[in-house]
């Protein structure tokens, strides 16, 4: 067997050439890549599809990174990813696949050497930087070679409203948490604003003192006040000094953007937090007040509140005083209401103009030639005839007699028509004056009304009289110091004289069947 001719190495060379036999040969092996799956290699991009990209990493046939391996980015163009002749990382995904194929994945690449690089940022507690290349909910997605999320709330010092405007920004941010089983990165760039602002703070701080006037811009509005931007630093404007008269809400006084001059009126240098006031850079109406207003002024106003104790009213713009529910009005007042109400314009009379504690008394009822329209006054009549109209159609919607009522009442009116309202009345006094007649009481058939209910119905004078309006005098009556107690109009009194009558009957009928 013939042994095998021995190869040296071309000096200088780099063992591209070997010599054998005394003749210089290429050495293809050494121009071969070796690597495994799961190797990051370096190779040049030699061609752009739309599909996919080739790239010539030394090896016998150029690599192939499918269009869904080039960016953690969703539907990406391989033309704004990587250029020709440019040379780019790659990962060795398989080294030949069903067709023979070498597969690369060029994410996977970036995303290994982009994680060691942000294990190394978060135990260090240096920034690092991705730009925005999504808006989720919650927050923003960056690109670090690995997707990074960044939560609304740490994305600035000051709440965001519009994520949007950070598209396609780059961004520096703190790592605050780090998960590889779960590829998760969790970023802060609040964190880096609020470090760079340390110092400026510091220098604020150092600057400003109680009772400066400086100039700030609006920043954000809550139910409780206004924070206001110092160049670097926040400060609070609370409710209670946005203005001189009653704020409801502080969007009535400022919004977000404007820029206002405020008073410096105390710094908690340890806390770094600094209270402002706004009023107190506008003029006071409490001393165009004292200056201008003694006790007995009348002046007019405008009532802004009413309560249980009384009335608040306005008399300049930001002065308002109270009018105690004794000096309403002239008569006894229950309820303040009765009298004033919001938005009532009239004269009141200063009584008291307490100067350290702010406060004024007011009087309406001591202003000479006013008239107080009692407040409320028209609901009440309002009320009082929509009773009326109530009463009135319960009585018309009373259902009418039916059965043997109705046919009493059917024969009882003929005869009330005819008879004049002046003789039902006589004959109604004489028949009083009269002894009860004695009849044997008969037993009434079943279903039927009794005699005396259908004599008396058909006598009916009383409505017949009321409904004419007469005002002849009833004979019965009871005429001037007469005791009422001596009438039997009450139902008690009623029966008693019922039982007596019957009492009676029943004797005279005792004795005519006796005889």
């Amino acid at each position: 067997m013939t042994p095998a001719p021995s190869a040296t190495p071309v000096e200088g060379s780099g063992g591209l050439l070997l010599e054998i036999d005394g003749q210089i040969v290429p050495n293809y092996a050494a121009t071969m890549v070796s690597f495994e799956e799961g190797d990051v290699v370096k190779g040049k991009v030699v061609r752009i599809d739309k599909d996919e990209v080739l790239v010539d990493i030394g090896y016998k046939a150029e690599g192939v990174i499918p269009s869904n391996e080039l960016s953690i980015r969703k539907s990406v163009d391989p033309h704004e990813e990587v250029e020709l002749e440019e040379e780019v990382d790659a990962l060795v995904l398989t080294k030949e696949d069903a067709e023979g194929r070498l597969i690369l994945s060029k994410k996977r690449a970036r995303f290994e050497k982009a994680w060691r690089r942000i294990e190394v940022a978060a135990d260090s507690g240096e920034p690092v930087e991705g730009s925005v290349i999504e808006v989720v909910k919650g927050g923003l997605i960056l690109d670090l070679g690995v997707r990074g999320f960044l939560p609304a709330s740490l994305v600035d010092i000051r709440r965001v409203h519009n994520l949007d405007e950070f598209m396609g920004q780059t961004l520096e941010c703190k790592v605050i948490e780090l998960n590889r089983s779960r590829n998760n990165v969790v970023l802060s760039r609040r964190a880096v604003l609020e470090e760079e602002r340390k110092e400026v703070r510091e220098q604020i701080l150092g600057r400003l003192e109680p009772g400066q006037v400086v100039e700030g811009k609006i920043s954000n509005i809550v139910d409780f006040g206004a924070f206001v931007d110092l160049d670097g630093i926040d400060g609070l404007i609370h409710i209670s000094e946005l203005s001189w008269s009653h704020v409801n809400h502080p969007s009535e006084v400022v919004a977000i953007g404007d820029t206002v001059r405020i008073k410096v009126l105390d710094i908690d240098r340890d806390r770094q937090r600094i209270s402002l006031g706004l009023k107190q850079t506008q003029e006071d109406p409490w001393q165009r007040v004292i200056n201008t207003h003694r006790g007995g002024d009348v002046l007019e106003g405008t009532v802004t509140k009413v309560v249980a104790f009384g009335a608040f009213v306005e008399i300049l713009p930001g002065v308002e005083g109270l009018v105690h529910i004794s000096e309403l009005a002239d008569h006894h007042v229950e309820n303040p209401s009765e009298v004033v109400e919001p938005g009532s314009k009239l004269n009141v009379k200063i009584l008291e103009i307490d100067e350290e504690r702010r406060r004024l008394s007011l009087s309406i009822k001591r202003v000479e030639g006013q008239n107080m329209a009692m407040a409320g006054l028209g609901e009440q009549i309002a009320q009082a005839e929509g009773g009326g109209q109530q009463s009135a159609e319960a009585e018309e919607q009373a259902p009418p007699p039916t059965g043997q009522m109705a046919d009493a009442f059917a024969a009882a009116a003929p005869a009330a028509e005819e008879t004049p309202a002046e003789e039902a009345l006589a004959e109604d006094a004489a028949v009083e004056e009269q002894p009860a007649e004695t009849e044997a009481p008969s037993e009434e058939a079943p279903g039927k009304l009794p005699a005396e209910v259908e004599a008396s119905e058909e006598a009916d004078p009383a409505p017949v009289a009321e409904a004419n309006g007469t005002t002849e005098e009833d004979p019965g009556e009871h005429q001037e110091g007469e005791s009422v107690q001596e009438r039997p109009d009450s139902p008690d009194d009623v029966d008693e004289a019922a039982g007596e009558g019957s009492s009676g009957d029943d004797a005279q009928t005792g004795e005519s069947d006796q005889d």
